[in-house]
């Protein structure tokens, strides 16, 4: 009956000790997979910010000020003057 009972025991040590090792491993799972996840927040935020300056840049390179300084200086293009424009009826 003795050996039953420290049979038992045993057990219940080793239970212990699983189960200790269990929440051990699984904080420490907890905190790899936060600093994954503010690591990950943090790209997001730095993400944002380049689209938010891309987007920026890209309307300044639209605007039509931008598209005519381009047309006259790079291209050579200029505006037809009166005398060299022709309206179409129908």
């Amino acid at each position: 009956m003795k050996r039953i009972g420290a049979i038992i025991v045993l057990l219940l040590l080793i239970a212990v000790i699983g189960s200790a090792l269990g929440v051990i491993y699984a904080r420490e799972q907890n905190r790899r997979l936060f600093v994954d996840y503010t690591q990950l927040i943090k790209e997001h935020d730095d993400l944002n910010v380049e689209f938010s300056r891309l987007e920026l840049e890209q309307a300044t390179w639209a605007e039509t000020n931008r598209i005519e300084q381009v047309a006259r200086g790079q291209l050579g293009l200029i505006s037809p003057g009166p005398a060299t424009t022709i309206v179409v009826r129908r």
